[in-house]
C-alpha cells in the first residue's frame, strides 16, 4: 500500500501545479480585462467639449446676444452704456478666438457704444435670461491635468512600471489656439451678391446678413411659435423678447421688408395681450418703429 501511494504522489504533485497555475491565470485575466476598460473609459470622460469665443465686437447688442447664444455662452454687460438693442459692442472678455472649457455657458463680459442714431428706449437688458458659469480657459484645464512630483513620486512607488509606459497626455497634443483661427475669419464677407436690397440707407446701419432669414419670415415664425402655448413659459417669453427686438432693429436699420415684418409683429403682441396680459408695452416699440420706417421709406 505504502508503494503504490508512493508511485501516485509524483502525479497529485503534478496536477496540484497545473491546477494552481490555472488558477492564478484565471484571477489575473479576470483583474485585468475590466481595469482596462475602466481606464479606457476614463480617458474619454476626461476630453471636455471645448467651445469657441465668438467675434461680436462691432455688432449691434440685439445680434451679438443672438451669436453669443447660439455658440453655448452667456453675457453680461458692464460700463456706463447699458444693454439697449441698438448699442453697438466695443469690448469683449474673453477676446474672440479663445478656447473655453464647455462647462454649462461661459460669461462673455460686453461693453457697448451708444447708437446716437436710434438713441435708447424701453429697459434694457444687462444679462443673459440664463446664468452664467465661470469661464475656465483650455490652457488653465491643460496645466491642471499634469501630475505634481508628489504625485508622480507616490505613483512610482506603489504601482512598478506606470509612469514609465505612458506619457502626460497634456504633451501629445498642440494647444487648441494654435490649430483654428480666430472667429473673425469663419464669417462670410457680405457683397451685393449674398445681401438684400434694404428699404432705404442709414449711415452706419449694418448690412442685413442674408444668411439669416427674412424679418418677415421671422415674425411669421415668432407668430406660429406663440400660437400655441396655453401659458408661456420665462424661456419662450425670452425667446419672444429677443426675437421682438431683433425685427424692430433689423427694421429702423432698413433691412428689406421691415415695415411688413413689423405688421405681423404688432399682431403678435396683440395676441399677447388679449390671451396673457402682457405685450402692450412691447405692441407701441413696434408701432413706432413702424412709423419710423414708413416715413423713411417714402
Amino acid at each position: 500500500m505504502a508503494a503504490r501511494l508512493t508511485a501516485l504522489l509524483p502525479r497529485l504533485v503534478a496536477l496540484t501545479v497545473i491546477w494552481l497555475l490555472g488558477a492564478a491565470t484565471y484571477t489575473l485575466a479576470a483583474d485585468t480585462v475590466p481595469i482596462a476598460k475602466h481606464e479606457k473609459k476614463a480617458e474619454a470622460a476626461s476630453k471636455p467639449h471645448v467651445l469657441t469665443v465668438p467675434d461680436v465686437r462691432k455688432k449691434a447688442y440685439v445680434f451679438a446676444k443672438g451669436i453669443l447664444q447660439d455658440a453655448g455662452f452667456a453675457w453680461r454687460v458692464e460700463g456706463s452704456v447699458k444693454g439697449f438693442a441698438a448699442n453697438s459692442v466695443t469690448v469683449q472678455r474673453p477676446a474672440p478666438g479663445t478656447k473655453v472649457i464647455d462647462n454649462g455657458a461661459p460669461l462673455v463680459v460686453l461693453s457697448l457704444s451708444k447708437n446716437t442714431t436710434y438713441g435708447e428706449s424701453g429697459l434694457p437688458e444687462n444679462f443673459a435670461p440664463y446664468k452664467g458659469t465661470r469661464v475656465v480657459l483650455v490652457s488653465d484645464w491643460a496645466r491642471d491635468q499634469i501630475p505634481t512630483t508628489s504625485e508622480t513620486t507616490e505613483t512610482t512607488g506603489t504601482e512598478t512600471g506606470a509612469t514609465t509606459t505612458e506619457t502626460s497626455p497634456t504633451t501629445t497634443e498642440p494647444p487648441a489656439t494654435t490649430t483654428e483661427p480666430a472667429g473673425t475669419t469663419t464669417e462670410p464677407e457680405q457683397t451685393e451678391d449674398n445681401t438684400r436690397k434694404p428699404d432705404f440707407e442709414v449711415p452706419g446701419a449694418p448690412v442685413e446678413p442674408a444668411a439669416e432669414m427674412p424679418l418677415p419670415e421671422r415674425a411669421h415664425a415668432l407668430q406660429r411659435r406663440l400660437a400655441g402655448p396655453n401659458k408661456p413659459s420665462q424661456h419662450l417669453i425670452n425667446f419672444w423678447l429677443y426675437q421682438h427686438s431683433w425685427i424692430v432693429t433689423g427694421a429702423r436699420f432698413g433691412w428689406h421688408d421691415g415695415a411688413e415684418a413689423l405688421r405681423i409683429l404688432i399682431k403678435v403682441d396683440q395676441s399677447l395681450e388679449r390671451r396673457f396680459g402682457f405685450g402692450a408695452k412691447s405692441e407701441v416699440v413696434a408701432r413706432r418703429a413702424l412709423e419710423y420706417v414708413e416715413a423713411q421709406a417714402k
